[in-house]
């Protein structure tokens, strides 16, 4: 199965707008009971969260998993950092595209596959106020294009 395959739960649609992905990975991530449980019922969001490399091992920060509803006394914390699961090639290339400057660890969706869930993180760098304008201009000339090629389908 492709990357990015399988029951979308989470996109983080605001990484594409502030960063260049440059490569795609696709992730396991250590969780406990009560966080694949909400993951599965969709309280997940990956909004501000960003992977670090520490140690020779891959953590995603700041994805936030609510609380399961049904959880008891043991209910996991919201905000932990969850370990992710790579290939230590696939690590070793990503510690040594992170030493470049301007280069970060970004996650960009979380979806189930075979009933895992899987995390595609992107190695990602930084866009220019003047690039984000730029990919505007031609998302609203693509958009004006389509909708003339409509209406003249309709006419």
């Amino acid at each position: 199965m492709p990357k990015g395959e399988g029951k979308v739960l989470a996109q983080n649609k605001k990484a594409r707008h502030d960063y260049f992905i440059e490569e795609t990975y696709e992730a396991g991530l250590v969780l406990l009971g009560t966080e694949i449980k909400a993951i599965r019922a969709g309280r997940v969001n990956l909004k501000d969260s960003f992977a670090r490399i520490r140690n020779g091992e891959l953590f995603v920060h700041n994805m936030h998993i609510s609380p399961y509803e049904q959880g008891n006394i043991h209910n996991h914390e919201p905000l932990r950092t969850r370990k992710l699961l790579l290939h230590r090639k696939q690590i070793n290339t990503l510690i040594g595209e992170t030493k470049e400057a301007g280069y970060s660890i970004v996650p960009l969706k979380l979806y189930l596959k075979d009933g895992y869930a899987k995390l595609v993180i992107g190695l990602a760098r930084g866009k220019k106020k003047y690039d984000k304008r730029e990919d505007l201009k031609q998302k609203e000339a693509k958009r004006d294009m389509d909708r003339a090629f409509r209406d003249r389908q309709k006419g």
